[in-house]
């Protein structure tokens, strides 16, 4: 696997509320990107594989939804996120 069990403790520590917090809207959306930026660099060198290009649309489309969402309940930890995470929107 790609992210250890600490890397991930690490992840939603840092954007959760703890460490066992694995079900709040920050620690998804970063999980999420990691995984983006990890299947990213992979479709970069096999243009061809199909199979995790599809799982890459889905994985974006997931994360724009919890995005959406958080923005709609709360825009200020909407805000936090993204400029933590550097994402575009």
């Amino acid at each position: 696997m790609y992210l250890t069990a600490d890397e991930k403790k690490e992840l939603f520590k840092k954007h959760g509320k703890s460490e066992n917090d694995t079900g709040s809207t920050e620690g998804q959306i970063a999980l999420f990107t990691q995984r983006i930026e990890h299947l990213s660099k992979h479709l970069k060198s096999n243009q061809k594989d199909f199979n995790t290009e599809r799982s890459l649309v889905k994985l974006v489309g997931k994360r724009r939804s919890l995005l959406d969402y958080l923005m709609k309940k709360d825009i200020v930890r909407y805000r936090a996120i993204v400029k933590e995470l550097g994402l575009r929107k």
